[in-house]
């Protein structure tokens, strides 16, 4: 396999588990979370935040550990026939399937782009050159010319009213982390058909 290609998969392989494995301790954060929603509710007046709270952590937890999962290769999958097949043809049939995850990731990744743009004030229809204009303004202008081009910002509809624009970003960001991670399993199969372990 090409130096950079093998780079690349090592690259990614060490940034996603250094960030799966920081957020394999969110849970101990929504764990904290559930439990002063507990306490409050039954001591105290209940907490507005701590439902919103619980579920912003578990996003976070479960978006950001997913690239690392997909690396360990403990997601879910359908063993009848996989378990018996040969190192090369499971290599040939990941290598195949991948394809459509990459796929679906990267619908899923422009849909969140245009959630990510609508939180942060963009109602129109392209939310890509949305992006290459905020970020343009950020570098060419600083933070006050981004600023500009950022508009009423989306709140929640429940009565604590957090913005949205934060977990929406984490959103996006894990999304392209999976999709990151893809991409390296995708030749990592091709390794294993080439018979190169990567």
């Amino acid at each position: 396999m090409p130096r950079i290609i093998t780079g690349y998969v090592r690259g990614i392989d060490a940034m996603n588990r250094f960030i799966g494995r920081i957020a394999m301790y969110m849970i101990f954060v929504l764990i904290g979370v559930l439990l002063w929603s507990s306490v409050s509710k039954v001591a105290f007046t209940p907490s507005l935040w701590t439902l919103e709270t619980a579920q912003f952590v578990m996003v976070a937890y479960y978006i950001l550990g997913g690239p690392y999962s997909i690396q360990l290769g403990s997601n879910v999958r359908m063993d009848l026939f996989y378990g018996g097949w040969s190192h090369k043809t499971k290599a040939w049939v990941d290598a195949f399937t991948v394809l459509f995850l990459m796929f679906y990731l990267g619908i899923l990744l422009y849909g969140a782009l245009g959630s990510l743009a609508y939180a942060l004030g963009y109602f129109g229809m392209t939310p890509l050159e949305y992006f290459r204009d905020l970020f343009g303004a950020l570098f060419t202008g600083g933070f006050d010319a981004a600023a500009e081009k950022i508009g009423f910002l989306e709140r929640s509809s429940t009565a604590w009213r957090p913005m949205l624009w934060p977990v929406k970003t984490l959103l996006t960001f894990g999304i392209f982390l999976m999709l990151l991670q893809t991409l390296a399993e995708f030749f990592r199969d091709i390794g294993r058909i080439r018979g190169v372990e990567i």
